[in-house]
């Protein structure tokens, strides 16, 4: 199991293209841990904006009924791919994993795949 501050390195060592990291409370939109990113990208800024992403989802399925599960939210950008992944393990309710990806590094087939990985041994 791997704590906050391991995963987030993890997925900044491990995914090919990955510029930032972040660990977010949707509930709070505050970022529990972050690395990467850059003067120019705030990742604080960025999490708690994307709450409001993962809010207005989670709201919309609710009104519609529907009952399955938000694995990821992809956000594609000419230069940037935005992953989020909310977490389902034990601990992890109202938290999601942001990964912010260069679009002309990355493989988003095995980002998602690197980032379920991480997500099941991140222990909150």
């Amino acid at each position: 199991m791997a704590n906050t501050e391991t995963a987030l390195k993890e997925i900044l060592a491990s995914i090919e293209g990955s510029t930032g990291a972040a660990l977010v409370d949707y509930t709070s939109g505050m970022a529990l841990g972050t690395i990467g990113g850059s003067k120019s990208f705030d990742l604080t800024v960025a999490a708690a904006g994307n709450t409001d992403v993962v809010r207005a989802k989670l709201r919309t399925m609710e009104h519609l009924g529907l009952k399955g599960e938000i694995e990821d939210i992809l956000i594609t950008l000419s230069d940037q791919y935005h992953m989020i992944r909310l977490l389902t393990g034990r601990g992890g309710n109202g938290l999601f994993l942001y990964l912010v990806l260069d679009a002309k590094r990355a493989n988003l087939a095995m980002a998602r795949h690197q980032l379920k990985r991480i997500e099941e041994s991140l222990e909150v």
